[in-house]
């Protein structure tokens, strides 16, 4: 077992449980225990078993990295593995994500994490990079907000850039207020804010604005000119917290001289 510091998880399971807006009734009939348990459980006068910490947790649709915490916080091992992208992955995932990297070109696609820092991207997401970046060539380390919001980078190539910043924005502080155990999000947020030429009012969540299935893209400089749709992509019942938090972005072109430019480019 691990050590823990007295009261922790009693905290961590009454954060989760308030953050989700429900009463330890609400919780005991999700986790079919008895309400009992679960005030026991929260004052510290009961210990949970490895077991319960993990039903409480899927019953609180507990991020896999926090489930690890909750563990932790009760004395036991983490249970769910946090591999690099490169490294202890299952060779299936790996291939799979190769030939996702691989199928989509000539059109852009972009392997991030749950920061929507870049992990990987495919040829023609580096040559989309090279050539809507207003720094040459891009820096290695890049975040897709960043390359969007950032004068320094794409945010002169986007057609529209009030508008679509606008919707990107009200989308990342909607998942900074769900998620608000997630310090790097909300650090992300926070350096989104501080670009220069970001409107003070962002800094209030536009939370009325609608939250489009399909994000457009209209990209506009002296090297490159195309429209593209995007759609982003999460793995199912993940088995470990890098799956859990990979986000895979496909560039789709929303126009048939979009798709000619590509070809072209790639060719």
């Amino acid at each position: 077992m691990s050590e823990t510091s007295p009261g922790l998880f009693p905290a961590l399971l009454k954060y989760w449980r308030r953050s989700r807006g429900m009463s330890q009734l609400d919780l005991a009939l999700a986790a079919e225990v008895s309400a009992k348990h679960v005030s026991f459980l929260e004052t510290g006068r009961s210990q949970p078993s490895v077991e319960m910490v993990l039903l409480l947790a899927y019953s609180l649709d507990v991020p896999l990295r926090r489930q690890n915490d909750m563990l932790r916080s009760a004395g036991f091992e983490a249970r769910y593995p946090e591999p690099s992208l490169d490294d202890g992955l299952d060779p299936s995932v790996t291939a799979a994500i190769d030939q996702m990297l691989n199928q989509h070109e000539p059109f852009p696609l972009i392997i991030m994490n749950d920061r929507y820092d870049v992990l990987r991207v495919n040829r023609s997401g580096e040559q989309l990079m090279g050539l809507v970046c207003a720094t040459e060539p891009p820096p290695e380390q890049l975040n897709l907000y960043h390359v969007l919001f950032d004068p320094d980078l794409a945010r002169g190539a986007v057609v529209g850039w009030d508008e679509t910043a606008a919707g990107l924005l009200a989308h990342l502080h909607r998942e900074a207020l769900h998620r608000p155990d997630h310090q790097r999000l909300q650090g992300l947020l926070d350096e989104i804010l501080q670009l220069p030429g970001v409107p003070k009012h962002w800094r209030l969540p536009e939370l009325g604005l609608p939250s489009p299935g399909v994000i457009t893209l209209a990209l506009s400089t002296p090297k490159f000119e195309g429209r593209f749709f995007t759609t982003l992509i999460t793995f199912n019942a993940p088995a470990n917290v890098t799956l859990e938090e990979l986000r895979i972005e496909a560039y789709y072109p929303a126009d048939s001289a979009t798709a000619d430019t590509c070809h072209r480019l790639l060719s």
